[in-house]
């Protein structure tokens, strides 16, 4: 649970281009030639927009609140051993012992207010995980690790949340936001073919996102986490888009780790645009 719930609280969300497939994952070498026709950077970027609902109506919204479920792993394989040693084994909802093949998961909500602040909180065993920033400063509570006191964001964190963009994405208003974009061919996403986009934004940091070819949402992002202590690739394929209000967002998103088996999906069952959310939310609890 612990190390799958930190991968979560870390990433933020799909449009914050947080971290899929990995091992899985096709390579631009052995897909069948490109039947897409060749667009520039900016072409795509501007047929992306407009697909999920046009500039404008993204500039209306200046809070976005969501939530749903997201795995937290497996419970752990009964032994009878446990018994013996006196010791109970984890529970589900209906009081019979969880064993190996039983995915746990957990509520969520992901509040965010322009400009670039983001508050993530899940339930878990009757206790609240929570991950907030302000847009300078990140803090975070972590029950779960039987840390029970605030934690400021380490260097780490608060180099990834450089990186994250508004609430309406990395690709809206980007030349605005000091974000370069490169075009850089045509690669398979989960059997459709998607052009690639190499990001690169204005503290430096970078990464891609792919944009199906025909429906020209984004499908797919990529991003760099330390896990465990050590540096690791992540991908996260976004899917089941829904209109919100005209706005398409994504309901589904499945993130995978270099190296690490197994995937971790979210899924979002409810949406508001311009909930009424106070400053407060986002800042550390006095």
């Amino acid at each position: 649970m612990n190390r799958r719930v930190l991968i979560f609280l870390i990433l933020a969300a799909w449009l914050a281009g947080s971290p899929a497939l990995a091992a899985d994952q096709p390579s631009a070498q052995s897909a069948a030639k490109p039947s897409a026709p060749a667009l520039t950077a900016t072409q795509i970027v501007e047929r992306n927009v407009a697909a999920r609902g046009g500039p404008e109506a993204w500039r209306k919204i200046q809070t976005l609140s969501m939530s749903g479920t997201m795995d937290a792993g497996k419970a752990r394989k009964i032994n009878p051993k446990d018994y013996a040693a006196g010791h109970k084994p984890k529970l589900g909802p209906d009081k019979r012992p969880l064993d190996e093949s039983t995915l746990v998961q957990v509520p969520f909500v992901m509040q965010y207010k322009r400009p670039l602040k983001s508050r993530v909180q899940i339930e878990f065993k009757g206790q609240s995980a929570i991950q907030v920033y302000d847009g300078r400063q990140g803090y975070k509570l972590r029950p779960y690790l039987n840390r029970h006191d605030w934690e400021s964001y380490n260097a780490e964190e608060l180099r990834q949340a450089a990186v994250e963009q508004e609430l309406d994405g990395p690709l809206i208003d980007c030349l605005s936001k000091g974000t370069k974009v490169v075009a850089e061919g045509v690669e398979p996403v989960e059997g459709r073919e998607a052009y690639r986009l190499a990001l690169t934004f204005k503290n430096g940091q970078s990464r891609h996102v792919w944009v199906d070819t025909q429906s020209f949402l984004e499908v797919q992002v990529d991003g760099t986490r330390r896990v465990d202590g050590k540096p690791r690739s992540m991908w996260t394929v976004m899917r089941d888009y829904k209109s919100i209000n005209g706005l398409l967002i994504p309901h589904l998103m499945e993130t995978r780790v270099d190296g690490i088996p197994g995937s971790e999906k979210i899924a979002v069952e409810k949406v508001a645009l311009n909930p009424a959310l106070d400053d407060a939310l986002f800042a550390r609890p006095k």
